[in-house]
């Protein structure tokens, strides 16, 4: 198992961001959204790259992104002369994504720190802020928390808030990405809500909102390990756990929009209660309310001033790490719970990579080798390796990101994925 610890160095100023999508791949998306695309993931491709990998002809290609740059997405960049032609010819150029052309927003709403980020059409940070959480919110005060938040960052990327093209947002909880629809959230005190309607309505932007967990596993896919595999699983624990699926380059939702829910699979029945009002619940087993709800025990605070959750689980860890066989014996438990969940994604998705992720990662406890040597003995025997697991502790930045991907995504479809495609 690998271990991701730190915010990875190309996040910020990528080489290129979006799927990497190897070529020929079969595609019903228009031709020159299949460019575009192919551009935005490389940073940089020739026309006749462009005419391989898609299997065109040359001149379809040339006619596309002519297109192209004449409604500004594309433009023309230099690239390095091959020594080897002796400097003869016309300089090399190759195609890139303009920048300029659009930019959008990425946020994330949770229990603990609301965060944003402003990316240029190319996937580039222009800026980014954080914002302090105080829990439940009515759903008016959450969408003015946002708007403030939002205003934040577009000042510190230097724009102003209608200069953005979309704008998407990750939430907590049961989420019709779909419908903008929010069922339920552990955030917001009221159910059944058109939370992107809402947003859009107070921000006068296009809103697209996704469960969170399904935003990581989107940054992944555009800004991480995930960009050049086609299947693979992001597993979250922070205040609640969540999962994201990727299949063959695509984010699954379900057929509601609703799949994925890792941290609502019964592990036991009649068993611990889980804040979405069900027992049973892995969540209830292994998310930061769940150890916290047994540090107070652990660590004698029964009749004492309840601690913050951060402070009361970093006591807990500081405990587990001293020798405390209480201490040990909780994460213990929540890893075995946790082994159980791996498996039964494995099981279900046989994915070729697990990603655990969220700032509950940094408790090694949670994935010691006795963790991942159980989920082994859970997982059936095929005489295969189980599927590679890496730990990205990259905190809430990326989950930023991959609301701005949201975002990105619906911006091209809006501007690219309609109209008559002409024939390669």
């Amino acid at each position: 198992m690998q271990d991701q610890t730190a915010l990875d160095p190309t996040l910020a100023q990528p080489r290129g961001c979006g799927p990497l999508i190897a070529p020929m791949s079969e595609s019903m998306r228009p031709l020159r959204q299949q460019i575009f695309e192919r551009v935005r993931a490389a940073g940089s491709l020739s026309r006749a790259q462009i005419a391989k990998e898609l299997g065109v002809s040359p001149a379809s290609v040339t006619l596309q992104t002519s297109d192209l740059i004449e409604r500004g997405f594309l433009e023309e960049i230099s690239i390095p002369r091959d020594p080897a032609d002796g400097g003869r010819g016309r300089p090399p150029v190759a195609l890139g994504v303009r920048p300029g052309a659009f930019c959008a927003a990425g946020m994330k709403l949770s229990d603990c720190e609301h965060t944003a980020v402003i990316l240029d059409f190319a996937g580039a940070e222009l800026g980014s802020a954080t914002a302090p959480a105080r829990g439940v919110e009515a759903p008016a005060d959450m969408i003015r928390i946002a708007a403030e938040l939002l205003d934040d960052a577009c000042a510190r990327a230097g724009i102003a808030r209608d200069a953005l093209s979309a704008v998407g947002i990750g939430v907590p909880g049961f989420i019709d990405s779909e419908r903008g629809h929010v069922h339920w959230s552990p955030v917001l005190s009221e159910r059944d809500i058109a939370f992107a309607d809402l947003l859009s309505a107070r921000l006068g932007l296009p809103v697209r909102i996704d469960n969170d967990a399904n935003l990581v596993a989107l940054a992944e896919l555009w800004f991480g390990v995930g960009r050049s595999m086609p299947d693979f699983a992001v597993v979250t624990i922070e205040h609640g756990v969540g999962m994201g699926l990727v299949v063959n380059h695509r984010l699954y939702r379900g057929a509601r929009g609703l799949g994925m829910e890792l941290g609502h699979i019964k592990v036991q029945l009649d068993g611990a209660l889980c804040r979405c009002g069900q027992r049973g619940c892995l969540e209830a087993y292994i998310a930061d309310y769940a150890l916290a709800r047994e540090a107070t025990v652990a660590l004698n605070r029964i009749d004492k001033a309840a601690l913050p959750i951060r402070v009361l689980l970093e006591s807990l860890y500081d405990h587990a790490k001293a020798g405390n066989g209480a201490a040990r014996a909780i994460f213990h438990r929540a890893g075995r719970y946790l082994a159980l969940g791996l498996a039964n994604v494995v099981n279900l998705f046989d994915p070729r990579l697990i990603i655990l992720s969220g700032e509950r990662m940094r408790y090694d406890y949670l994935y010691a080798q006795e963790t991942l040597a159980e989920m082994e003995r859970h997982v059936l025997n095929s005489g295969r390796p189980v599927p590679q697991i890496e730990v990205h502790a990259w905190g809430d930045l990326l989950w930023g990101y991959g609301a701005a991907a949201l975002a990105l995504s619906d911006v091209t479809e809006r501007h690219l994925g309609t109209g008559r495609e002409d024939a390669a």
